[in-house]
């Protein structure tokens, strides 16, 4: 059988494959590797659009689509019934959750004030107003997955106090339902969101939601863009009333007429926040256990069922 995958690196990074396994590397839509007949595992581009699933059509062999994304939603529905999807839950649990503190750290401490500043080489200390500080603050994680859980371990040492929601609740673990938000929203100094791109979650974070948190609030996104009403999102923060740290944005990406990009209390970042040197070899390591899985006609993980 044959698996694609999207980069020459990928090749020495699966570990040992049974050897009816046969990998090629598909970087170019326009240009496949080889003919489709007997491609059983697809690894599509990371972070490929919808434009990518139009090549489902073409494998007429296909079983498996092992993204790269712990996001699924270009693909889910998109799939055929013969074909199992599975995401890339786990691989970006460190660097997404490395994004999130960093993130609010610099916001807290005015890091990207600073930034400019340097830039203008103005020593920026006019009056020596002091920065804020993570240490105490009450910090909501919308999103309680792999790495929402992650985000609350790194956290976890600067002595702030956790709310975790998901889309349902679990008493057990203390983690409350996405409709108890309007509740929780008030009571929270930084919001973390981290769901994924559903039905249920696009618009999750729109003016109602904005309006609930306190003044001074964090808001950071590290999910999808359409989470949030971007229309929203520029009325809001254009008061000032409450600032933001967003890795994604709707469109993406962001058109140079947007207003959040000269706002002073917004930290923009070009959905990086999975983009580490590490990606490749987790990714992979993942990619090569479900290839073996798949071989020996074991179960596979990460499946993707109702988008998430």
């Amino acid at each position: 059988m044959k698996v694609w995958i999207p980069h020459q690196a990928g090749l020495n990074l699966m570990g040992e494959l049974p050897p009816d396994v046969t990998v090629e590397v598909f970087e170019h839509a326009d240009r496949l590797p080889s003919e489709v007949a007997d491609v059983r595992v697809w690894v599509p581009p990371f972070l490929g659009g919808t434009d990518a699933t139009a090549l489902l059509r073409e494998l007429p062999d296909l079983a498996v689509v092992q993204l790269l994304s712990a996001g699924a939603d270009a693909w889910a529905g998109r799939t055929p019934p013969s074909v199992t999807l599975c995401d890339a839950r786990g691989v970006h649990d460190p660097s997404t959750a490395e994004w999130v503190v960093t993130a609010i750290l610099a916001q807290l401490r005015a890091f990207p004030a600073f930034a400019r500043a340097q830039a203008e080489r103005r020593w920026a200390n006019e009056g020596n107003t002091p920065t804020d500080e993570l240490t105490g603050k009450r910090v909501l994680i919308i999103g309680a997955g792999s790495i929402g859980t992650a985000v609350r371990n790194r956290l976890a040492p600067f002595e702030v106090s956790f709310t975790l929601v998901a889309r349902t609740a679990r008493p057990e673990q203390g983690v409350h339902a996405v409709e108890e938000l309007p509740r929780l929203l008030p009571e929270a100094d930084v919001v973390v969101v981290l769901v994924p791109l559903t039905d249920q979650t696009r618009g999750l974070i729109d003016k109602e939601f904005l309006a609930a948190m306190p003044d001074g609030a964090l808001l950071v996104n590290a999910a999808r863009g359409p989470v949030a009403h971007t229309e929203a999102l520029v009325a809001e923060l254009g008061t000032g009333r409450i600032s933001a740290a967003l890795d994604v944005t709707d469109p993406e990406p962001l058109p140079v007429d947007s207003p959040l990009w000269a706002m002073p209390n917004v930290l923009l970042t070009p959905h990086v926040a999975g983009t580490v040197r590490g990606m490749l070899p987790r990714a992979y390591r993942l990619v090569g256990d479900q290839v073996r899985r798949f071989a020996a006609g074991q179960p596979l993980i990460n499946t993707v069922v109702d988008g998430y």
